[in-house]
């Protein structure tokens, strides 16, 4: 049911607009199936599935709106939004920074939906439980995770005749794997477009030889310290750093990335010269929808940070306007260069440092630089001449990944990964930094 053929969608969408009083009117559907299965203590907790479509209406006369929303869809029904999202809107203060509805626009085509991801069922669910549960127990380990899928779509259409229809799907899976005293722990993530690249047998490896080779941590003094982030602890910094790329906020003074006396850093050398960042929605493997989830904006590729400089920011219409620049849609997805080298290579190469595999818990400490405080978890070790020396406690973090991004010693080979601080699609290597600052110890896992 929650997901509508195109041409059901439409006719929903043209009867909503239809419908309309106002001197305009935007109708969105978003419908999704999600399924999910839990784990813990090696043992299934939960299992289930959601089922919706909700439809949005947003109508404007003159510069006052009104929202409004229903999952029912007669005609009847339809009709009764519509008349509540005008009734709004005539109630509503103008809004000084009211934009018009987009005009009808063009739209890349981009590749988010799978046929095998969109047909999972219990039957899968239970099988990557049982797949990540099995192998634990047999090696006395304890494993908790956590599998969740979706396939959904999104269709609007506005007054102006600007539409838009898409299907999508999303596979998220996590394991934690701990040692039966609670003294070693691992962990593995894998978010993927397509579940034919997903295997959660040979994944829950991964997690499995970490919990066993934590166990016996030591402690190390705090301090700066060369380190190898995983693309999964890299990805919950570089998340953050994201949030500011937004022309308005460093325009108004609100970012790293505003300038001295003014306006914001375009053009300016920002990261070390080894730093080169893209979006592209139509990227193979972290293809993201063509529009943006504000105005409709039409995403394209472009680059965000080309050898370490500030080449391209979000400016939203109203901002654009203001400041005479091209409307620019927020980022989808991010790309960073890297290079060919396995995290393992990169260990290799490594006289001194720490491998960190998760980053967690991350909070702003200043937005000005984005400093950031977090944890390490799930596997942190010493490497010495090119080899994993011993498992060590975990450090409290206090680093900036601007900053990070200038102490750059080598990147490895790009993997897809999904932050906890974001839903942003990315695709980041794991990193080799020189004076990764740690400022404390933890005693947990």
């Amino acid at each position: 049911m929650s997901i509508l053929s195109e041409a059901q969608a439409k006719t929903i969408l043209t009867k909503v607009v239809g419908f309309s009083k106002a001197d305009e009117c935007t109708a969105q559907l978003i419908g999704a199936i999600r399924g999910n299965v839990r784990f813990a203590r090696n043992d299934v907790s939960t299992a289930g599935i959601t089922d919706n479509i909700e439809l949005s209406v947003q109508v404007a006369f003159g510069k006052r709106v009104g929202t409004a929303t229903i999952n029912q869809f007669d005609d009847a029904a339809l009709e009764r939004v519509v008349r509540r999202a005008e009734e709004l809107a005539k109630l509503a203060p103008e809004n000084p920074e009211f934009m018009p509805a987009l005009p009808k626009q063009t739209y890349m085509k981009t590749d988010t939906f799978s046929a095998s991801t969109a047909g999972i069922d219990a039957a899968y669910r239970a099988k990557v439980a049982t797949d990540s549960i099995g192998p634990c127990r047999a090696e006395k380990l304890i494993a908790a995770g956590y599998l969740e899928d979706q396939a959904g779509f999104v269709a609007f259409l506005n007054s102006k005749g600007n539409y838009g229809y898409q299907t999508s799907t999303s596979s998220d899976y996590t394991c934690t794997v701990r040692t039966e005293d609670g003294r070693g722990s691992g962990w593995v993530g894998h978010n993927v477009q397509d579940v034919a690249t997903f295997n959660a047998g040979e994944d829950i490896r991964v997690a499995m030889r970490k919990s066993s080779a934590s166990a016996e941590a030591k402690a190390l003094e705090p301090g700066k310290y060369t380190v190898i982030l995983e693309p999964a602890a890299a990805a919950g910094l570089v998340a953050f750093m994201m949030f500011f790329f937004d022309a308005r906020s460093a325009d108004e003074g609100r970012s790293f990335l505003s300038k001295k006396g003014g306006g914001n850093k375009l053009g300016e050398q920002v990261y070390g010269p080894q730093v080169t960042m893209f979006t592209d929605p139509a990227y193979p493997g972290a293809a993201v929808l063509p529009w943006d989830d504000g105005d409709n904006l039409p995403r394209k590729k472009l680059p965000i940070i080309q050898n370490g400089k500030l080449v391209n920011m979000n400016y939203s219409r109203f901002w654009s306007q203001k400041q005479g620049r091209p409307e620019q849609a927020q980022f989808g997805n991010v790309i960073m260069e890297g290079g060919t080298k396995s995290t393992a290579d990169l260990i290799r190469t490594t006289e001194r440092g720490i491998l960190v595999s998760r980053t967690w818990y991350i909070r702003m400490v200043d937005p000005q630089t984005v400093l950031l405080t977090g944890l390490t978890r799930d596997g942190t070790f010493y490497i010495e001449n090119g080899q994993i020396k011993y498992p060590v406690k975990n450090f409290r973090f206090n680093e900036s990944p601007v900053i990070m991004l200038n102490n750059v010693e080598e990147f490895g080979k790009p993997v897809r990964v999904k932050s906890d601080e974001s839903d942003m699609v990315m695709v980041i290597p794991p990193m080799k930094l020189r004076d990764f600052t740690f400022t404390s110890l933890s005693d947990a896992v």
